[in-house]
Parts: C-alpha cells; structure tokens; sequence
C-alpha cells in the first residue's frame, strides 16, 4: 500500500516520519534517504505505522545518536514502546562509538603484525606461568605419597601411549619405507645403494622416530586434553572441584603430564624400530639387501645417537602436555570456544614441536654430538 511506503520529509525543520519503517523496507529506505545535513527541531510521527530494530537503526544513522536522543522527549506521535526502541537503539550505537575507516595503508599491517607478536609473547609469557605452577604442585604432591593419583595416571597412561601404539607403528613403518625408497632413488646413480640403510637409520634414530611421534600426539593427545579440560570448564565442573577444596592441577594436569611423560620416549622408542623394520623391507625386496646385511650395518651405528632421539622425548611431552592443558583452562563458556582452543592447542603443539627440534639440531650439529 502506499501509506506503508516509508518516506521521510523535513519541512520548517520538523521531521515527518510516515510508512512501515521495517526490515521488508530496508534496503528501499537506504537506497534513498541520505545523513540529515539541515537542522531538526522537532520529531513527528503520527503517520508512521510500523518500526523495528532496522528502522530505528538506519533513523540513528540518518540523524546521528546525539540528535535523536535530543529529539525523543519532544516527539509526537510516538508510542512509548517506539520512543523507547529508538532510545536504546540510540544508546548502542553511540556506546559502540564511531566506525573505523578501513584502510589497506602498509602502517594497519605493521600494527597488526606488532599485534601478533605481542599475542605470541603473551602467550609464552603465560606458558611459562603455568609450566612453573605445574611443577610446583608436583614437587609439592610427590612429597605426600597419599596425593598421588596412581588410577589416573595409568587411565591416561593406556590413552595416551598403549591406544596410540598402533597408529605411531604403521606411520612410521610407511614412512620409513618411503626413506628407503627415495635415498635408493639418489643413491643408485652413485652405486651406493648399500648407504640407504644408514640414511635410514640414522634419520630414524636422531630425528624422525620422537619427531613424528611427538607430532602424532600433538594432533592426537593435546587436542584430547583441551577437549576434556574445555568440556569441564563449560560445565562448569571444575569450579565444582575448586569449592569442595580439591586442586585441578594436581587431579587433572599432573596424571596427564606424567602419563605423556612416560609414554612419548616409549612410544618413540617404537617409531624407531617400525622406521628401520619399513626400511628394511624396502631393502629386502627392491635393493638386494639381506635381513642379516641390514641388521649388521644397523649395529654399526654408535648408539649415542638413539639417546640424543630419545632425549628430546621428554621435552617434547612436557610441552605437549602443558599447551593441551592450557588451552584446556583458557576455554570461555560454549561448544565455539572448545573448538578454537583445541585447534590452538593442536597448531601450538606442533610448531613448539618443530621448533625445539630444529634448534635441537642446529646445537647438536655445532657440538658435534
């Protein structure tokens, strides 16, 4: 109908309100009304038949918040439920402050870089934190023998290291035998077929045995943590272990540090052997090696190098556990909030992963160990 077409008129700097101001008329009412540039000094509205949250907003737009609020008390043909939409509608806006112009200028991307890396710093700042209230609450419970949570402990001790043995041994075995196959790819232009065995060996024993392990349980136990730490926090558990005087830390972050503990040297020890066994079955039957030949040269290698492989086990778990366990606690209230800390908590753990072990090597490499 005509007289619900929204139309807006200003006249001896009274301004006429008439039509369905609605969201149905959205998008005709911002196509052809403009900001209000002349002065208004009164508001009418006896003709205007319907408002909604849209309306009003784009009527906030059109006047600015401040006017409208000076316009409200004096306007007539108001009923008290429009004078009061339009009121808070009015108070939102102006509370949200004007918007930001974006801009594509080089200094928005420099400060969003520098927001970055505060977030970053932040972060480890807060790690730290909680690494040392961590270690404190286990010297403090391993002192106290009847704190100790032996049930738990060996309840993630089978989740996190006997269910993922599987997994870990077929990985591994796969890509050892892919290593096998592109060094012999290399190596036989040099007729030197023979060294496969080393290139996978010592790759396994120092590096990709505790690396792919630790990343497994990155993607696959410090998601777990967060989920089950996040779950509790949304309802609201948690806070019910706190008033009946127990200590989260010590119920539920310490079983699972120590089982990951436990676990990822022995869960690398395991890497290692699945890399050489998918080595040498590409040596086997593709190379010419003999079993016999192969474990002669496997023990050959000093075995120092499988202690500085399994050395970096440790480390590996204790940050695991700590980030998986963090980003468990820092979970707001809703399933969205689980979701984005246990991404976190997967990206976090695997690039802390890769990170230690690239500097690990580099040290190594300058030591000569």
């Amino acid at each position: 109908m005509e007289y619900e077409r929204p139309t807006l008129t200003l006249e001896m700097g009274c301004l006429r309100l008439q039509g369905a101001w609605t969201l149905t008329h959205y998008s005709q009412l911002k196509r052809n009304f403009n900001a209000v540039e002349a002065a208004v000094d009164r508001l009418e509205a006896s003709q205007l038949t319907a408002l909604d949250t849209a309306g009003a907003a784009l009527l906030v737009e059109l006047l600015g918040a401040n006017v409208l609020c000076q316009l409200l008390p004096s306007a007539t043909g108001l009923s008290a439920e429009r004078r009061a939409l339009l009121l808070a509608v009015a108070e939102v806006v102006e509370a949200q402050g004007p918007a930001v112009a974006v801009t594509t200028h080089w200094t928005d991307s420099l400060a969003k870089l520098g927001e970055k890396v505060l977030s970053g710093w932040q972060q480890f700042v807060l790690l730290l934190g909680f690494m040392g209230l961590t270690l404190s609450t286990l010297m403090r419970t391993v002192l106290i023998p009847r704190r100790w949570r032996i049930t738990a402990l060996v309840a993630q001790m089978q989740q996190c290291g006997l269910n993922a043995v599987p997994i870990v041994a077929l990985l591994t075995f796969l890509v050892g035998a892919v290593v096998a196959f592109l060094g012999a790819t290399v190596l036989v232009n040099f007729g030197a077929t023979l060294y496969t065995v080393d290139l996978v060996a010592y790759s396994f024993l120092r590096e990709f045995g505790v690396l792919l392990t630790a990343i497994l349980l990155a993607g696959r136990t410090a998601s777990a943590f967060t989920a089950q730490l996040g779950s509790m926090k949304v309802n609201e558990e948690l806070d019910a272990l706190r008033i009946q005087g127990l200590d989260p830390i010590a119920l539920l972050v310490l079983p699972r540090l120590l089982a990951l503990v436990i676990t990822l040297p022995l869960l690398a020890f395991i890497a290692v052997l699945s890399g050489l066994a998918g080595g040498a079955m590409v040596s086997l039957l593709s190379l010419d090696i003999s079993l016999t030949q192969y474990m002669s040269i496997v023990q050959q290698i000093p075995l120092r190098h499988l202690w500085v492989g399994l050395g970096k086990a440790p480390i590996f778990a204790l940050l695991i556990a700590l980030i998986g366990c963090l980003e468990g606690f820092k979970v707001s209230g809703s399933a969205q909030s689980v979701g984005q800390h246990t991404t976190s908590s997967v990206v976090q753990s695997i690039f802390v992963v890769i990170l230690l072990d690239a500097i690990a090597a580099l040290f190594l490499m300058e030591m000569g160990w």
